[in-house]
């Protein structure tokens, strides 16, 4: 009996050190992870370590003064949000005043509390982990210091301006469109406050001559100031066209396209027409798009000198924001904006660069043939299309004059000609501003002059 007594006294002691041990367990490993700030917006992120990834409850609070503000709570409905990866569960939710209207510029701290099971569900193990973090809703400021910004419609404009703080994200917006800023010291002024940015902006073809136009200041977390400035719109008149679409002209441009191009499927490409509706509004849409990422890779400081250049001994066939209506044995078929000018002369004529630029892309571009776009930088760029030849690679510096390749009928073209633009942040804008001395000397250069000692790159 006495052994019995012995084993049994054994057991219960072992059974209560067993249950001691599991209630002195370590509680789940807890990291708060995500940015120090929070503002308008931002995310809380937090990870939590415990065997098999098993949590009892997971809490998440972001407390501020005497208030606290659920972020994240376990919940039988909400478990499959997790993300886990072996012993680590993972969540992220979005912060910020936007999706948490109690917070207040300050001081706050996130909160989380982790508990999980041991001794086989019998007993829990917790843990408990705070951050501190800051709120932030005061906006960058903005306030421009050009005057007089004259936007001929369909062109373009430079406005010069102090942000602040200086890394703030900050530019013009004109209707939907945004033009970031660059700090003014890429523009060439000499010793330029870092608070003093300029912005090359436009006024595009189809948006309406009473469109907004004001510089904007965001962060990074989603605070955000406008303000007005002095401007005057000049509307323009653009032209309209009617364009008969023969047999021979689908016969010879549609089968190249289609087959560089294989980014667009068509149905039946032995159905010439049918597959040019689909190149002229499909294909084109691509294309500007691919314009569009190109822009994004723009150097943060004027790389021209001076004027553009038109193409020497060029006749214009075509101007910029032509109205076009594309006819096919007597019926409208297709409307399309043409935003360039076609500038014709001998056929495989030297196409040279109408300023010093960057080769951005160099090769086939859909309805454009083989093409050329150089960087300008601060956003703007030039394009020219159709060419038969390239003489320049990708990340060549040219020079104005600097022989980009040769004309030619490539893409939608209709005969031998260059099809040649001017681009803002991706947008096309009239070459005609940019082809003009003085428009350069009243509309951008005074304004660096007046910002400070001008001894922009722009003038040599």
């Amino acid at each position: 009996m006495w052994k019995a007594v012995v084993v049994l006294v054994v057991v219960i002691v072992g059974a209560v050190a067993v249950w001691v041990g599991a209630g002195r367990a370590p509680g789940p490993s807890i990291d708060i992870d995500g940015p120090a700030v929070i503002g308008q917006t931002g995310e809380i992120a937090v990870s939590v370590t415990a065997p098999g990834a098993a949590l009892k409850r997971f809490d998440v609070v972001l407390a501020q003064g005497g208030a606290t503000v659920p972020v994240f709570t376990l919940t039988g409905e909400n478990a499959s949000e997790l993300t886990v990866a072996g012993d680590r569960v993972s969540i992220s939710r979005p912060s910020g005043k936007k999706v948490m209207p109690e917070l207040k510029s300050g001081a706050a701290e996130i909160r989380v509390t982790a508990v999980r099971p041991v001794l086989f569900g019998l007993r829990e193990s917790a843990a408990s982990a705070t951050r501190s973090i800051d709120v932030r809703l005061v906006p960058p400021q903005i306030a421009v210091v050009s005057s007089f910004h004259y936007v001929n419609h369909g062109g373009s404009e430079a406005v010069v301006y102090r942000v602040t703080p200086p890394d703030a994200q900050s530019g013009v917006r004109v209707g939907n469109y945004e033009y970031p800023g660059f700090p003014a010291a890429g523009a060439g002024i000499a010793n330029a406050d870092p608070a003093l940015h300029v912005a090359f902006f436009a006024l595009l073809w189809d948006q309406d001559a009473n469109t907004p136009i004001r510089v904007y200041a965001r962060d990074a977390i989603g605070n955000e100031s406008s303000g007005s400035f002095d401007y005057r719109v000049f509307p323009k008149q653009f032209r309209s066209s009617r364009i008969a679409l023969e047999d021979s002209f689908l016969a010879r441009v549609v089968p190249p396209i289609l087959q560089n191009s294989p980014e667009l499927q068509v149905d039946d490409p032995s159905n010439l027409l049918s597959s040019f509706l689909k190149i002229n509004r499909d294909l084109r849409r691509m294309n500007n798009e691919t314009i569009g990422k190109l822009a994004t890779q723009t150097m943060p400081e004027i790389l021209w000198r001076g004027p553009f250049k038109q193409l020497l001994n060029t006749a214009v066939e075509a101007g910029f924001a032509d109205q076009r209506t594309y006819v096919y044995k007597g019926q409208e078929v297709d409307k399309q904006v043409h935003l360039g000018f076609d500038l014709a002369s001998t056929a495989g004529a030297p196409v040279k660069a109408a300023n010093r630029g960057r080769v951005l892309h160099a090769g086939w571009l859909g309805i454009y043939g083989n093409c050329v776009i150089l960087d300008h930088g601060m956003g703007l760029m030039s394009l020219y299309a159709h060419l038969s030849s390239i003489g320049v690679q990708v990340g060549d510096v040219v020079d104005l004059d600097a022989e980009l390749g040769r004309s030619g009928s490539t893409g939608l073209a209709g005969g031998d000609h260059l099809h040649f633009t001017m681009l803002l942040a991706g947008n096309a804008i009239t070459p005609i501003d940019w082809w003009s001395a003085q428009w350069i000397q009243d509309r951008v250069m005074r304004k660096l002059n007046d910002a400070g000692t001008a001894t922009s790159s722009a003038t040599r």
